[in-house]
């Protein structure tokens, strides 16, 4: 980790204009970003992109059916993301994390007044000025009343978190033993955004790094601290996330099956948003179902995802497409034969929380199918 540290800033160091000022003097402020323009709203139906089956307004996919999906425009709250009478409710427990107790990751953070930028030679490769800096990460644990002290549970990692709405939506999902007795681990990001960033390099690095801090750090934390046992089979072990965390889910189980198997995305970011530059996958994100996934054997994973019609969308290059990145992941699965399930849902944009409230209970018992602890 350490040496992709130092990369990383020595990336930022060199990445600075000849005519850069000297330490002596106040960085000079970089050009006001003008308004990133509003999302193009697109058709589920558009020519390349995967069949779907429209869906009746209000309507979410069939749980136990694979394959791509339209959702209507109405997104009302699943019954299951409110608390309900007369269902057991988890104890959700808080704690913190310093970046300063990180083995895997210290901490960093962009240069302020600065904006990332492609390099001449490489267009898709950014360059952006990083410091060290410091971050506290939050953590939050949901154990449900029915767990067992002492024995090993399946359970679910989460990308910025905490996420009470998961935690809702297990506590009603259990009690109607559509899921598994499960525990959620819901793990804040390190700060920031993008690249350049701490979130930036945890979840948009196409490795197996962020698994690995999670495996090392975090779950040991939790069992010593909440008297919890996690289990080890990879079969019981799920990952989920939105945008970036979407992606990182994805890779925790890609490059680590030996850890997980079940992946849970809204608007994954399957396109690139790497940083540092990684020769192995020029085009972060966008390999997966550009070059790995088609180029892979079939993996044990099994994955829902999302999209909006309004997802995001930028002409900086031809890798920023979000809807058009999670069109080619089912064109992708479908084509490899994985178990996986699609939604394009009408009407939403990014992480859209309405969708979330609609389909979340649908997503967990979909991914959770075949499990057999």
């Amino acid at each position: 980790m350490l040496r992709i540290l130092r990369f990383a800033l020595l990336t930022g160091v060199m990445a600075a204009p000849a005519n850069a000022q000297t330490p002596t003097q106040p960085p000079a402020a970089a050009p006001a970003r003008p308004p990133r323009p509003a999302a193009p709203t697109r058709e589920p139906n558009t020519p390349g992109y995967v069949t779907a089956k429209d869906l009746p307004d209000g309507a979410n996919a069939p749980v136990k059916t694979d394959g791509n999906f339209i959702l209507s425009p109405t997104h009302n709250p699943a019954p299951e993301m409110t608390v309900q009478d007369g269902v057991p409710q988890g104890t959700v427990f808080n704690f913190t994390m310093e970046s300063a107790d990180s083995k895997t990751y210290p901490g960093i953070a962009r240069e302020p007044n600065t904006v990332a930028r492609p390099d001449p030679a490489t267009p898709t490769r950014l360059m952006v000025n990083s410091h060290p800096a410091p971050y506290t990460r939050k953590v939050a644990v949901y154990v449900p009343k029915q767990y067992v002290p002492g024995t090993a549970a399946p359970f679910i990692v989460g990308a910025d978190g905490p996420d009470r709405g998961l935690f809702t939506a297990l506590d009603n999902l259990i009690a109607q033993h559509r899921v598994p007795v499960m525990i959620a681990i819901s793990i804040g990001n390190g700060s920031g955004d993008a690249q350049g960033s701490e979130r930036g390099l945890e979840y948009d690095t196409m490795s197996g790094l962020y698994a690995e801090f999670v495996e090392k750090e975090v779950l040991p934390l939790v069992e010593k601290q909440y008297n919890v046992k996690l289990t080890k089979d990879p079969e019981g072990r799920a990952t989920m996330g939105g945008s970036s965390g979407g992606s990182c889910a994805l890779a925790m189980a890609w490059y680590h099956t030996d850890l997980y198997h079940r992946v849970l995305t809204y608007s994954g970011t399957y396109v690139n948003q790497q940083w540092p530059f990684n020769p192995e996958t020029p085009h972060g994100a966008w390999e997966f179902h550009e070059h790995l996934i088609p180029n892979s054997p079939v993996k044990p994973i099994r994955i829902w995802m999302e999209v909006g019609d309004r997802d995001n969308f930028s002409n900086r290059d031809d890798y920023h497409d979000w809807v058009l990145g999670n069109e080619n992941m089912a064109k992708v699965l479908a084509a490899k034969g994985y178990h996986y399930q699609f939604v394009f849902a009408r009407n939403a944009g990014h992480t859209d929380r309405a969708v979330k409230q609609q389909t979340l209970p649908e997503a967990l018992e979909y991914i959770w199918q075949g499990y057999h602890p």
